[in-house]
């Protein structure tokens, strides 16, 4: 799919300091101006004409010795310049209208395109407001989508699988639960077929952002241990992930925007559990990702069912899986989890417990 993108380049031809000139943000000493006002000297005392035999011209040394500064200072002026209107630039690329506004209101976004990525999976394109408009949404945070279902409310949480970098559109990642599927949920998942069952152009509400992890880039999350409390900022150079089924799209979310930001050196590490080799989400993204950044992205795989001759492991999250392909515990490393709640609550924490994690080093989403 198109991802809709637009970008102002401003070119500016600034003039070279000449060679002789020192390096900008250091003053010439008081030897290297005697030296330099000599070396004029010498020169204009070589260039001089017949009639002035030796003879200094102090006017020409001054023009040419106060040209080195002059061009500098214009260097300055146009890199300057240059600089103050990137950045405004940037500032203006980055001042796009936000869709989500206030986390307390829903917003209505209608359906604009579905496609089919496996067997049970969609990913569901909705329209903002206006080509221009953003989400909104911080990395790390998450919507909710509510809708009148058989005459019940029901609500979501979703992670978009796109970013603020998209303009015009947000995409979701939907697994449908189908009925009569799974015995324990005959009825199948009512939100995911109701996603599912709608047709283009049929809106449903969204609203956020929401979430108790937001990621400002370099490292840096500010995490909130509850609603009501202030976030602590804290700074990670590795970030270890356990994300079960549809729960890699916050890691996703994450992954994209590390790696997309040359300037950003945290590495990543993500153990992806599914029930077969099929149930596995945004596979070939992930992979290329690996591929991409081979020092700063790790992948491993389990599946509950794997087919012969499978590379990866096998089985639920275990110790051993956690100790050979995430980090190990230290006060630098972030361990976040996304899945269903059994994972979590009995696989992830009692296993990071074992393996010395600090409960205010994992975040579960």
């Amino acid at each position: 799919m198109e991802t809709a993108s637009n970008s102002n380049w401003f070119l500016y031809t600034i003039p070279p300091p000449p060679s002789d000139a020192p390096p900008l943000g250091r003053p010439l000493s008081k030897g290297a101006c005697f030296l330099s006002m000599c070396d004029l000297c010498i020169q204009n005392q070589q260039q001089a004409t017949e009639g002035n035999p030796g003879q200094c011209d102090r006017t020409a040394i001054m023009e040419d010795y106060l040209t080195v500064p002059i061009l500098v200072a214009m260097s300055v002026l146009a890199f300057t310049l240059y600089y103050l209107m990137s950045k405004n630039g940037g500032e203006k690329s980055s001042q796009a209208p936000k869709t989500l506004l206030d986390s307390t209101i829903k917003y209505s976004l209608p359906l604009t395109e579905k496609e089919d990525i496996s067997h049970d999976t969609k990913r569901l394109r909705f329209g903002l407001p206006s080509p221009s408009h953003v989400l909104g949404l911080p990395v790390g945070q998450h919507v909710y989508l509510s809708a009148k279902v058989n005459g019940s409310l029901v609500i979501r949480a979703y992670t978009p699988v796109s970013s603020d970098e998209d303009k015009g559109f947000v995409d979701l990642v939907v697994k449908v639960y189908h009925k009569n599927t799974h015995p324990n949920y005959p009825d199948g998942g009512k939100m995911s077929q109701y996603l599912n069952n709608m047709g283009i152009g049929d809106a449903i509400d969204f609203r956020g952002p929401n979430g108790l992890l937001v990621y400002k880039g370099n490292g840096t999350f500010a995490i909130r241990p509850d609603k009501k409390s202030e976030a602590k900022v804290r700074k990670f150079k590795h970030v270890g992930m356990i994300a079960g089924g549809t729960g890699i799209t916050p890691m996703l979310q994450l992954i994209r925007c590390i790696t997309s930001n040359p300037t950003d050196n945290t590495k990543c590490s993500l153990l992806f559990a599914n029930q077969t080799e099929k149930d596995i989400l945004l596979r070939e993204e992930l992979e290329e990702v690996r591929t991409s950044h081979p020092e700063q992205f790790k992948l491993w795989y389990t599946l509950d069912k794997p087919p012969q001759g499978w590379a990866y492991s096998s089985g639920f999250v275990s110790t051993e899986m956690i100790k050979d392909h995430l980090p190990a515990p230290a006060d630098d490393v972030l361990i976040v989890m996304c899945g269903p709640p059994p994972m979590i609550q009995y696989a992830c924490l009692p296993n990071l417990t074992k393996l010395g994690h600090k409960s205010e080093n994992t975040f579960a989403y």
